[in-house]
Parts: C-alpha cells; sequence; structure tokens
C-alpha cells in the first residue's frame, strides 16, 4: 500500500513551502526565541490564511475540517522550515473545544483561531507553551467532586495525557530543567464510579494577568514555556471535558509526528549538502562509506515512518497516531545525531542555523507522549484497546 498525496495536497505543500522559505523562518524562530514575536505574529496569519488551522476546525465554525491528512501534509512544511510558535498546541485546543458537548466555547473562540487572528495554548500540567503570545489559553485539570459526610470523594483523578512538562523539555529533560518531577497519571476512579470528570477554564488574556515568573529554560529556545496559568473562565466541567482532552491528544500527537518529520527531512537535506562540501583529504566527505551508510540509514528512517504518518491520518486511532508519533520522532531525532556527527564542530555553534532543527527534534521527542507512552498505546491498540479520534 503506498500513502501518497494527490496532486491537490502536493499542491499545498509547494504553496507553503514557497510561503515559508520566502519569509526566512530561521530569522523568525531566532527573534521568536528572544521573546521579539511581531514577525512571528505576521508569518502565523499568513499561514493562517493558507488555511493551515482551519484543517483542524469543523466547518460549523469557519473551519474547513477536520481534515487531518492535509494538517498532516501542512505540518510537514511547518517542520521542515522550523517555524515558531505554539503550533500544535492551537490544534490541541482547537480540537478540544469541537469536542466538548457545549458547543458555546466552540462558537466562541474557534473562528479567531481558524483565522489566524488568534493563537491558542493548552496546559494540563505545571507548564504551558508561549503564555506570553497566547490569546486563548485553555487549562484542563481534575474535576474535584464534592466531599460527602465521610469525606471522600466519588473522583479525584486527573485527566494526565502527559503532555505536561514535556510540551517543551521533552521527555526526561523536564525534571532537571524545571527543578522538579514531571507530574504523572494519578490513580483511576474508583470501582463502580463514572469516568473521571475534568474541567476546561479559559484563562486572561496576555496582559490582564501578569506573571512575575518568564519563561522557563527550554531544549528548544523558540519553544517559550512558561507556568500554567491560574484561575480564569470556567468553560465546561464532567467527563465528556477528560473524553475531549483525550481527542485533542490524538491530534496533537497526529502534528507533532508531521512537524517531527518535516524537521528530520530537513536535517537530512542540509547535512547531505554539507557533506558534499566539506573536504578531507582532497575529497568530499560524502564519498565517504561511511558517511553514505549513516544518511542512508537516516533516510530509510525518515522514509518508513512517512506512510505511518499518512496512514494514521486516515485512521485516526489513537494506537495508529501514537506508533506515527513515536517512529518520526525517532527517526528526526536518529537523523539529529547523524546530522551533528557529519557537520563535526560547527554543528555545536548555537548561531548556526541547524541548531534550529537539532534542538527541535529533541524537543519534539517527548512532545505530547514519551517514546515509551506511546509504545504503551500501540500495545494497548493491539490488544484491541485503541479508540478512534
Amino acid at each position: 500500500m503506498r500513502f501518497l498525496p494527490d496532486p491537490e495536497q502536493r499542491a499545498f505543500a509547494d504553496s507553503l513551502n514557497a510561503m515559508l522559505t520566502a519569509a526566512d523562518t530561521p530569522s523568525v524562530a531566532r527573534e521568536w526565541s528572544r521573546g521579539e514575536h511581531t514577525s512571528g505574529r505576521a508569518l502565523w496569519r499568513r499561514i493562517a490564511e493558507a488555511g493551515v488551522f482551519a484543517l483542524a476546525i469543523p466547518e460549523a465554525y469557519e473551519g474547513l475540517g477536520p481534515r487531518p491528512v492535509e494538517l498532516a501534509v501542512a505540518f510537514v512544511e511547518l517542520g521542515r522550515h522550523a517555524v515558531p510558535g505554539p503550533l500544535v498546541e492551537t490544534v490541541a485546543a482547537a480540537t478540544l473545544l469541537a469536542a466538548l458537548d457545549d458547543p458555546a466555547p466552540a462558537k466562541r473562540l474557534l473562528p479567531a483561531l481558524a483565522s489566524g487572528e488568534s493563537t491558542a495554548t493548552l496546559a494540563t500540567g505545571r507548564y504551558a507553551l508561549d503564555v506570553d503570545i497566547a490569546d486563548v489559553r485553555l487549562t484542563a485539570r481534575a474535576a474535584r467532586a464534592a466531599r460527602g459526610p465521610t469525606g471522600r470523594t466519588a473522583t479525584e483523578t486527573a485527566v494526565e495525557p502527559e503532555v505536561v512538562d514535556r510540551q517543551v523539555f521533552g521527555a526526561g529533560a523536564s525534571a532537571s530543567r524545571a527543578g522538579g518531577s514531571a507530574a504523572e497519571p494519578r490513580g483511576a476512579s474508583l470501582p463502580g464510579d463514572a469516568p473521571p470528570a475534568a474541567e476546561l477554564r479559559l484563562g486572561p488574556p496576555p496582559g490582564h494577568a501578569p506573571s512575575a515568573a518568564g519563561p522557563r529554560a527550554s531544549l528548544d529556545p523558540a519553544r517559550r514555556l512558561f507556568p500554567t496559568p491560574t484561575g480564569g473562565e470556567l468553560l465546561a466541567v464532567g467527563p465528556h471535558v477528560t473524553a475531549a482532552v483525550a481527542h485533542a491528544l490524538t491530534w496533537a500527537r497526529l502534528a507533532t509526528a508531521a512537524q517531527a518529520l518535516g524537521v528530520g527531512l530537513a536535517l537530512l537535506d542540509r547535512t547531505v549538502a554539507y557533506v558534499k562540501q566539506r573536504t578531507q583529504f582532497g575529497v568530499p566527505v560524502g564519498s565517504f562509506q561511511a558517511v553514505k551508510h549513516q544518511l542512508a540509514d537516516a533516510k530509510l528512517a525518515l522514509e518508513f515512518a512517512r506512510p505511518l504518518l499518512f496512514g494514521a491520518a486516515l485512521t485516526m486511532t489513537e494506537s495508529d497516531v501514537a506508533a506515527a508519533k513515536v517512529t518520526a520522532c525517532e527517526a528526526a531525532y536518529r537523523t539529529a545525531r547523524t546530522a551533528l556527527q557529519l557537520h563535526g564542530a560547527i554543528g555545536y555553534t548555537a548561531e548556526y542555523d541547524l541548531s534550529l532543527w537539532l534542538t527541535k527534534a529533541r524537543a519534539l521527542r517527548g512532545s505530547w507522549g514519551s517514546p515509551g507512552e506511546c509504545r504503551a498505546a500501540v500495545l494497548d491498540g493491539l490488544s484491541g484497546g485503541g479508540r478512534r479520534s
């Protein structure tokens, strides 16, 4: 079976590629990492005008979707060009709002996300991405039931889908950089209880609730991590919020997988071009057998991830998307390691543009689910526990 984009999807990818090439995205990413958002917001609006965010939003809310295949096509290009900002988070927030039982929050917030007038971030743990720029700040937390005469609650369950601190740091890095351990999924509901309930809150917009805490250190400086906003307007509460968060997680993993594939492809292209130019013993290092083998291995890993990505976009089952996510992110991470080695000392230089993709590959690897969590979801799907989102 071959998963290839049709002519219309290829034209869409080509148009995004041309637009992002002209936008000089490395400069935009560097400005974004310094907290300078003017060029980034301008690029964001152009991406939205191309219909990228509308692909995750139903037509009832002025979107074009849901169209996961086209979204995957778009996010490959966004990753290829290292576009900064809460791209995946906006998709996750949009799909979560659209999945709520009450359509009022979606009617109110989604049209602006589709048009690019607003950006969004979504947090389920201690940290949120790009809070300083996001107009829609969503926080999903466990809903505490009222305590009865015995002092026990019916359910005290978190909705953790492990997007927590790893949204920026990547698996294993959040604890050391944030000065604490990452939040873990907490217990299940008591026997016989209803499904765990969660609440969804809309935080105040930037400037209305200033925080003394600045961005935390991140593996990828263009992925800016802030403490999760507290308080805000209660949009929804109940078990359906938990289901909506799980639905959003599947879409977030699909977008992350596509973005990672694009990052890996960019790293491979740049490394192939570099080894053709760099010489040793009077010949290009790309002519050495060992170098060819490393590049071939990276190419195979990326090409193996591609059909898994688009196959998952067709089925949108939890296990298929998890398989695509872990495969694409591991392929991108492997390509990043190869790129770093073959570039030599210059690969470690932060001023060299390669670093924009190297750091993103590492951060995406643990974003919206670590490799272990995604593999567990795949195994659960093989045992019959997977669900369609």
